[in-house]
């Protein structure tokens, strides 16, 4: 019972450190393709969704508006792969923490 409990917690704490890695992969992404539209920090300018408050609920709504675009967001299909995309999502789950 020990041993299992040990390798759920062991999976639990990899699980945590892989979306950590993307969330920072997700920053970088996040820098370079999405925070002319959307500001710095996930920070919404008047004329971009704001990213702070997408519905964590949403992860599907949230892939297919980056993968296909919709109403003034164009398609990122072509320059980001599906990891990517991922990555952003977890970026904008863990949102930017204060600095």
């Amino acid at each position: 019972m020990r041993l299992r409990g040990t390798f759920i917690l062991g999976l639990a704490l990899a699980c945590a450190s892989a979306a950590a890695q993307d969330a920072g992969k997700g920053a970088a992404l996040y820098e370079t393709h999405c925070q002319t539209c959307h500001g710095p920090r996930l920070a919404n300018p008047e004329w971009a969704k704001d990213l702070r408050k997408f519905p964590r609920e949403d992860h599907a709504r949230f892939v297919d508006t980056v993968t296909y675009g919709v109403r003034n967001m164009p398609p990122w299909a072509d320059v980001l792969e599906p990891d990517d995309i991922e990555a952003l999502w977890a970026y904008v789950v863990a949102g930017e923490g204060k600095k």
